[in-house]
């Protein structure tokens, strides 16, 4: 089945996303990093529009190297390419929120993500530590008003580093 063009959702702000997506979300340890390239690199050859990523998933280098592979030989054109991005648990307090979000597109070597997401309402302890744990082991959680974490992506979205935003917290029930 062909993957048609046409086929997309008009978001909140008007943006259109292809709703296809080629998920990326895989276990990074059992695939080799030319693998996720080669992979991403054939989904957009075979019409793959809207490609799903995170920070978490540890790939984000590979997959901007695979974009921009495909715009170096013509098959597409950065506009052409849906990005969505997610912010991690550990980047939710508003200072964090663009630093997470710049360290993602300077991993993919992209100017601006199409779509950038709350990757989970959870949070954890903000910092470096993607999973911060106490003495004991237990995740150390936070609990950074949602509302404020919104206003920073509001930030990053009128600075232009992302083009839409949402959140499933935020658009439930809409």
């Amino acid at each position: 089945m062909a993957l048609k063009p046409d086929s997309y959702v008009v978001l909140n702000d008007g943006n259109k996303m292809p709703v296809i997506g080629f998920g990326t979300g895989a276990n990074t340890a059992k695939y080799t990093k030319e693998l996720v390239v080669e992979c991403t690199k054939v989904a957009i050859d075979v019409g793959y529009r809207h490609i799903d990523c995170a920070f978490i998933y540890g790939n984000e280098v590979q997959i901007g190297q695979a974009i921009r592979s495909k715009i170096a030989d013509g098959t597409v054109k950065r506009e052409d390419i849906f990005y969505t991005g997610k912010l991690w648990n550990n980047n939710h307090t508003p200072e964090r929120v663009r630093l997470g979000l710049e360290k993602s597109l300077k991993d993919l070597q992209l100017d601006y993500m199409d779509l950038f997401l709350i990757h989970t309402p959870v949070e954890f302890k903000p910092g470096d530590d993607l999973f911060s744990r106490d003495e004991n082991g237990k995740l150390v959680f936070h609990n950074t008003d949602i509302r404020e974490t919104w206003k920073a992506m509001e930030a990053c979205r009128d600075a232009g580093l992302v083009r839409s935003i949402e959140s499933p917290i935020l658009t439930a029930g809409n």
